[in-house]
């Protein structure tokens, strides 16, 4: 089947002719095009006519018309594509009457005033965009390039470089403002877009100071439940320490009772009547906890071997059970088959090592440590 349109290989284009592909390489420097069988797209509009090579141009014409009825011609107007450069007969050049004289010129970019096509770039145009409105505006002025800008935004080709034969001159339209007044609105829109851009600066300032502000308050938060637990765990700690003292206490009496009944009994002496001795002390059973049983912490099996210790030694604890394991449980290893102990740099744990001098402190200190 003989192809009925030209596809750029380097877009995927469709083009109709030899001639539209000669100026899609012109404006994309795209030079790689094949026959193709698909045809061009072609839907009419029903209400004004209108002629539409793409679903994205009707979705613009009915954005701006409002016609939502399209017929599609495409199949219509196929025909195989002649892939042969028209040229133009020898004898017409000579005639008057060339008038296909036209198809054949050069197209080029037209020129636009310098100034003019850099301010509006420094507004944010792209140059294709700026180039296009200062030459259909007769680059007349700022303003007026941009009021064009305003009216052709939804045209599909407004980013594309227009193009224009050799010899045309484009003819500028006496500008209705005076130069005074054209000064005054390209002053103007420069202010406008320096007070947008400052505006949209102090919007993302406030917005990282509100992100900031908000870290600030996570890390705030975070550093006070920290405390806060800490704080509980000092507490529960003390707590244990007292009830230990108590129970200490309690075990000592018992026993000093013990030994003066026993004395009495060795010196003949009558049993002590119960009215006489003192009301001990309520023993408060300890309540069973329904909560689960949790593992013992680094810190109750270092009180563990200390009690071990000083209920049980009374010199240097490097070679006795549980100074050991004391010194295991603060990071220590052994080391040259276990004749040494050796605490790594990379090891060392702070809160292990704070944990086990309170530990040390209780046991020196507490002259309850250990009895029981």
């Amino acid at each position: 089947m003989a192809g009925v349109s030209l596809k750029c290989g380097d877009c995927g284009a469709l083009l109709k002719s030899v001639e539209e592909a000669q100026e899609h390489a012109e404006l994309t420097s795209h030079s790689n095009f094949s026959e193709s069988t698909e045809a061009v797209l072609n839907l009419v509009c029903s209400s004004c006519g209108k002629p539409c090579r793409s679903k994205t141009e009707t979705d613009l014409h009915t954005k701006r018309t409002g016609h939502t009825e399209f017929v599609d011609k495409t199949l219509e107007t196929a025909k195989p594509i002649s892939l042969e450069v028209p040229k133009v007969a020898a004898e017409l050049a000579d005639t008057p009457d060339a008038t296909t004289s036209n198809q054949t010129e050069e197209m080029i970019v037209p020129e636009v005033d310098k100034k003019l096509l850099e301010e509006l770039e420094a507004m944010g145009f792209s140059t294709a965009r700026a180039t296009r409105a200062l030459h259909f505006s007769g680059n007349a002025s700022v303003e007026a390039a941009v009021n064009w800008v305003v009216e052709h935004e939804e045209d599909p080709e407004i980013d594309q470089m227009p193009l224009v034969p050799v010899n045309t001159k484009a003819e500028v339209p006496k500008p209705s403002l005076t130069p005074e007044e054209v000064k005054l609105k390209a002053q103007e829109l420069r202010e406008r877009a320096r007070k947008k851009k400052e505006e949209e600066e102090k919007r993302m300032e406030r917005e990282r100071e509100k992100e900031r502000i908000r870290v600030g308050k996570e890390l705030l938060e975070a550093k006070r439940i920290e405390e806060d637990n800490e704080r509980k765990r000092l507490l529960a700690l003390r707590k244990a320490e007292k009830e230990e003292e108590r129970r200490a206490r309690e075990k000592i009496r018992q026993k000093l009772e013990e030994d003066k009944a026993e004395r009495r009994r060795k010196l003949g002496l009558p049993p002590e009547e119960p009215s006489a001795a003192k009301p001990s002390a309520p023993v408060i059973e300890e309540k069973k906890s329904s909560l689960p049983v949790r593992p013992a912490t680094k810190a109750e099996q270092m009180r563990e071997c200390l009690r071990s210790l000083k209920q049980n030694h009374k010199e240097r604890v490097g070679a006795l059970k549980g100074g050991i394991e004391f010194m295991e449980l603060c990071g220590f290893e052994k080391i040259q088959g276990g004749e040494f102990l050796f605490l790594p740099r990379d090891k060392v744990d702070m809160a292990v090592l704070n944990s086990a001098g309170s530990e040390l402190d209780s046991a020196i200190k507490n002259p309850f440590f250990g009895v029981l």
